[in-house]
């Protein structure tokens, strides 16, 4: 039986870059960080020779912590494709957040791309018990797509 989501996995091209946009932009709390090379991890991702770095950042309530995870061999490819909110697999991952227009301007600020306004998600689509939702997605510095979600 599964008892909870333990993190989520993100490869990154540069991870200080990355890092830094997740605590500093977004305000999560950097947890650790590891150098990962070996056969044990060559068996768990199913590659031969990984030599990677790893930080853990966690945000404000809680986990589960995100694994920010920079290959440095193999190097993998960079799929457009996911950039885009129909490609097939994992998507985005959604941050709550208390004020999202004040969250969306200090994206828009920091030159993060934004695709569009917060949108409130029309009555009657998806009832909440938090409330009344409003969304919007966003680009990371590799182009993974995150989603603020503000209840009211």
């Amino acid at each position: 039986m599964i008892r909870a989501i333990d993190h989520l996995n993100i490869v990154v091209t540069d991870l200080a870059r990355s890092v830094t946009f997740y605590t500093e932009l977004l305000g999560f709390r950097l947890m650790k960080q590891a150098q990962l090379e070996g056969e044990w991890i060559d068996r768990i991702v199913g590659l031969k020779g990984v030599k990677g770095r790893v930080a853990y950042v966690v945000a404000p309530a809680g986990e589960p912590r995100i694994e920010l995870l920079c290959y440095d061999a193999p190097m993998g490819e960079d799929p457009t494709a996911n950039r885009r909110a129909n490609t097939r697999g994992l998507r985005h991952v959604a941050l709550r957040v208390d004020d999202i227009h004040a969250m969306t301007a200090k994206l828009r600020a920091a030159g993060v791309e934004v695709f569009s306004d917060p949108v409130k998600v029309p009555h009657g689509v998806v009832e909440h018990d938090q409330g009344e939702k409003t969304l919007v997605y966003f680009l990371d510095p590799d182009g993974v797509i995150l989603e603020l979600a503000e209840y009211r």
